[in-house]
């Protein structure tokens, strides 16, 4: 695809997001948040009962087009592949930055990967809280878990979990400073 219609197809997908709201009864909604600009997108991961294995996700999220049109974008194909939490997890940031165009996208990775990086921190979400209830812990523990676990990850820049919305949107004027 040459760089005209990439960017086409990106526009398309920040002004017209595919998969994009809440999603009911979901196993995980996790926030993320770009704290160097502003961007937030946030994650909602159903997983099928009896596999590690995407259901479906959707997302929302605001932020510039690169961050919202990868959102969508990622959606999009995790919705159509089903692919494997091992899958997801695997999954290196060169080949999102490959699929959303290099020269476009190396600019600003933090914009171009927040999105895979929320899906990620989503299957880790769902494969913690499997991990904690086998275990006979109640939600109010695993919820407070998650709680600690993100206060610690806010250091790194790209912040995913409890806070992210926070951690965003604490620099004035972010999303617009883009």
């Amino acid at each position: 695809m040459d760089r005209e219609t990439r960017l086409a197809w990106l526009v398309d997908h920040y002004r017209r997001p595919r998969h994009r709201g809440a999603l009911p009864n979901a196993d995980a909604r996790v926030p993320g948040g770009n704290p160097g600009c502003g961007d937030i997108v946030t994650l909602y991961l159903k997983a099928e009962p009896e596999n590690d294995r995407v259901a479906a996700v959707t997302f929302e999220g605001v932020g510039c087009t690169l961050s919202q049109a990868a959102a969508s974008i990622l959606a999009e194909r995790v919705n159509r592949d089903h692919p494997s939490f091992d899958e997801i997890l695997a999954s290196p940031p060169e080949a999102m930055l490959d699929l959303l165009g290099r020269d476009i996208a190396e600019s600003r990775p933090g914009c171009a990967l927040l999105a895979l990086g929320t899906l990620k921190g989503a299957v880790k979400t769902v494969e913690m809280n499997r991990k904690l209830k086998a275990a006979g812990h109640t939600d109010e523990q695993i919820q407070e878990l998650r709680r600690a676990v993100a206060q610690q990850g806010q250091a790194t820049g790209v912040v995913v979990g409890e806070g992210a919305e926070a951690a965003a949107t604490a620099r004035p004027g972010a999303i617009a400073g883009h």
